[in-house]
């Protein structure tokens, strides 16, 4: 189906930000038989197109138990409540910026960055680490983080009135290592350095809570290519987690719907997956962010267009892949295949979404096995390198279509090409 036809040639910033979730009830328990898909009721009309303006509401509503004190959201997209009080402190007012960047180097011209500093250069002391180490369980967390609760290896954290499921990426980026060590480098931070059989190296940099602020792949040549590179004058661990959303007026921007979210369902030629991610962000970046803010901010995430694969279909409450939905990740595999062509430092987002059935916690862990398998596939059955993906389980936080029923367009994965909020362009050439 043409997306022109279906989705119309509206620009997204011409679109209503109304369509908080409705009050739901209580939801069927871990384990309960829920509706089957071909049964699912009828779609309530879809929800806004940013993530960001669907965090306004669930932020203002602190959850979906308290969705009947919800005022909504007013043209502009700034939250506003029943009885006339705002929660939080006002936005910027929204800035036009223009149309997109027609490139990652136009999308960067705003960052002022002094000499990157090589993920190697400070001399580190090499330690011996145990796996119970690596336990996401024993991170320490910044303050007012709390742990909800823990499901199998994930874990559910709190905090700034948000809910968010946390996993370890190692097994994905140690499979198939021939050696992994780490080293200690000054102001808590750890160095791990995975080795490689074709000689390349993947070196990361963890602060005390085990968020990425650097990443590179070091070529057997000693080349380095900048995965992700985080300038510390603008990121300070010793501080809470906080949205670096918060510094960003709401988004803005007057493109159609098709040229922001690329529906995998109306793609006819394969090739329309390289096609959209190679577009730059819709706006431009002010300075670079680790991987783990964009993870947890919706405005951040905003900047990066989307591809909903809303075609790969997974069991009801499973996160394993079918060999035969694997094929369907095809195009879009080779699409990253071709973008690393170009820039071997390339980071893409793996976003795993639900719908409203079941209880939230017990979905953000689904979710994020789900985005999690999603990486695996694309890293085992087509040979895209492990540390070009990164994944996060949204569980039903950012619902499609606003509907508490079993709905198959909300259980879906996402992807983001999210290069030029993480990393400078510049670096891999």
């Amino acid at each position: 189906m043409d997306q022109a036809r279906k989705r119309g040639k509206k620009p997204i910033g011409e679109q209503p930000v109304t369509g908080e979730q409705p009050t739901t009830g209580e939801q069927p328990a871990e384990g309960e038989q829920a509706a089957p898909a071909e049964e699912e009721g009828p779609a309530q009309g879809e929800a806004p197109v940013f993530d960001s303006q669907k965090d306004a509401v669930r932020k203002r509503r602190g959850g979906r138990d308290n969705a009947q004190e919800t005022g909504g959201q007013d043209a502009g997209g700034q939250p506003t409540q029943q009885n006339g009080e705002q929660a939080e402190a006002p936005k910027p007012a929204p800035v036009d910026q223009g149309p997109p960047p027609t490139d990652d180097r136009a999308a960067q011209q705003e960052l002022k960055l002094e000499r990157m500093v090589p993920v190697t250069e400070e001399k580190g002391k090499r330690v011996e680490r145990a796996p119970d180490d690596e336990d996401i369980r024993r991170r320490p967390r910044p303050r007012g983080v709390d742990v909800v609760r823990e499901l199998g290896d994930r874990v559910i954290l709190q905090f700034n009135n948000q809910t968010i499921v946390e996993s370890d990426d190692a097994p994905r980026m140690h499979r198939g290592a021939r050696n992994v060590y780490y080293e200690e480098l000054s102001g808590d931070r750890t160095r791990e350095i995975v080795e490689r059989d074709n000689g390349i190296q993947i070196v990361t940099i963890r602060n005390r809570y085990g968020d990425v602020i650097q990443r590179s792949r070091i070529a057997p040549d000693g080349r380095e290519y900048v995965l992700s590179y985080v300038d510390e004058r603008y990121y300070d661990d010793d501080s809470d987690w906080r949205d670096p959303g918060d510094d960003l007026p709401p988004i803005r921007i007057d493109i159609p719907r098709e040229e922001y979210i690329l529906d995998a369902e109306d793609i006819e030629d394969p090739g329309d997956y390289y096609t959209f991610l190679e577009q730059p962000p819709v706006e431009r970046v002010q300075r670079l962010y680790s991987i783990d803010e964009v993870k947890r901010s919706a405005r951040v995430r905003d900047i990066a267009r989307r591809i909903d694969l809303d075609t790969l279909n997974f069991e009801f409450g499973s996160a394993s892949i079918p060999e035969t939905e694997v094929q369907k990740l095809e195009g879009v595999a080779s699409a990253m295949e071709k973008l690393l062509e170009k820039n071997p430092a390339e980071t893409f987002l793996i976003e795993g979404h639900t719908d409203a059935v079941g209880r939230p916690e017990a979905n953000l862990a689904l979710s994020d096995r789900r985005a999690e398998a999603v990486a695996e596939a694309l890293t085992n059955a087509f040979s895209i390198p492990p540390e070009n993906l990164t994944t996060q389980g949204y569980g039903e936080e950012y619902l499609k279509v606003n509907t508490s029923e079993p709905n198959r367009e909300n259980r879906r994965v996402a992807i983001r090409r999210i290069t030029s909020l993480v990393a400078p362009v510049a670096s891999a050439n």
